[in-house]
């Protein structure tokens, strides 16, 4: 596009990335160099007691069943189901780089999102490498990704790249139900093993500039998609981000019939109370509010929101505890 005709949005926009391009030369970690694995004080202990899950934060650690287990079955069924998170957490992020190394290499020479989009790509191999470590290290078998995803991942990323919009919300959707969790945890005070919290001290530092651009692409691309195709993306919106969060946070059924939880209990958490829908609506705040400042958010896709379970209000700011999520009974 030639100067005279780059608009003011679109010279913020650049702006934007030159500056993330800029943290991730500046400011990035190696999981090898930034995470001391074998220092005595990051051990794994199977037998912690941090491994118990939060009962505010974990629509498990909320039911009353898994309150009322012997810590060390506690400890057990915590220490699976942080892993198995973690073990999805990294299919998902190898479905981002293919979607985004696809979108990245169709787009013109000289791009500054080519560039934004090779350091993000980067981040997130190492991501990869810090989860799949920390779960080699945790020594505890879990399957991760659902076997119904794990068919389709191969291409569906592909697909998506060829509709940037929807590619962003996509991994927006991947990236937020993890990262809430992670924040929420931390904000209740850390309270975990050693190497879980210094990989999601890094995961979220570096999430945040992922997260970012993700929101500015959207913000900028969506209100310029014809007006069927956005009403189309309006719609689709919270049913992604719901999709992906029940990938994200919802373990297997094999996995819990491992652990022993039963199915009531397992409907309980995922995703029939009270509590657990809370949960699950409290990821999106902050997608609620980039829906509405991309004008995604209409009356019709409002409803949408509201079916899947995903409603509430917007958050007010980036990182915002979402204390205001809407039950859907």
């Amino acid at each position: 596009m030639p100067p005279s005709t780059i608009t003011p949005e679109r010279q913020a926009y650049e702006a934007m990335l030159a500056t993330l391009s800029e943290g991730s030369v500046h400011v990035h970690f190696d999981p090898y160099e930034d995470i001391a694995w074998d220092a005595p004080e990051l051990a794994i202990d199977p037998h912690d007691a941090r491994w118990v899950l939060s009962p505010t934060v974990d629509p498990l650690g909320a039911t009353a069943w898994y309150r009322a287990q012997p810590l060390e079955r506690q400890v057990e069924i915590g220490r699976a189901r942080m892993m198995n998170t973690m073990k999805v957490g990294a299919a998902f992020e190898s479905m981002l780089i293919r979607g985004l190394m696809q979108y990245a290499f169709a787009l013109p020479h000289g791009s500054p999102e080519f560039r934004y989009c090779m350091h993000e790509m980067t981040e997130e191999c190492n991501h990869i490498q810090m989860f799949m470590e920390l779960v080699h290290r945790t020594d505890v078998e879990v399957p991760g990704m659902r076997k119904r995803l794990r068919r389709v991942s191969p291409w569906l990323a592909g697909v998506l790249a060829t509709r940037p919009v929807l590619l962003m919300v996509a991994i927006l959707a991947g990236e937020e139900p993890i990262d809430h969790y992670q924040k929420a945890l931390l904000r209740e005070g850390g309270h975990l093993p050693p190497a879980v919290l210094r990989t999601m001290e890094i995961h979220i530092a570096e999430e945040a500039r992922h997260i970012s651009f993700a929101d500015e692409f959207v913000k900028l691309r969506a209100p310029r998609l014809p007006r069927g195709q956005r009403l189309a993306l309006s719609l689709l919106f919270p049913v992604v981000m719901r999709t992906a969060a029940e990938e994200i946070m919802t373990p297997p059924r094999a996995l819990a019939r491992r652990l022993g939880i039963p199915p009531e209990v397992f409907a309980e958490a995922f995703w029939d109370s009270p509590a657990s829908r809370r949960i699950m609506a409290s990821y999106f705040g902050e997608m609620r509010t980039l829906a509405a400042e991309a004008g995604l958010m209409n009356r019709m896709s409002a409803r949408v929101w509201r079916w899947c379970g995903v409603a509430g209000e917007p958050a007010r700011y980036r990182g915002e505890p979402d204390r205001r999520a809407e039950v859907v009974a």
